[in-house]
């Protein structure tokens, strides 16, 4: 997982758990098969992909709000 990309993420998804379980479901999708919503460079690995998915807004967290 490439620093940079780690760092332009937690800009985006401010909460740190909250962007580990993101990326690491979207890793478990693409691994299985699923296709990337962002161009694949070279060199680029699932993770990679998934924070670039994050950056670019092609991926949002969801916030659900219990009733009290």
């Amino acid at each position: 997982m490439k620093a940079e990309l780690v760092e332009q993420a937690a800009l985006i998804v401010k909460d740190p758990p909250i962007l580990i379980n993101m990326v690491s479901k979207r890793v478990k999708q693409l691994t299985s098969g699923r296709a990337p919503l962002v161009e694949r460079r070279a060199g680029m690995r699932e993770a990679d992909i998934a924070l670039m998915e994050i950056i670019q807004g092609k991926i949002k967290a969801e916030y659900h709000v219990k009733d009290a």
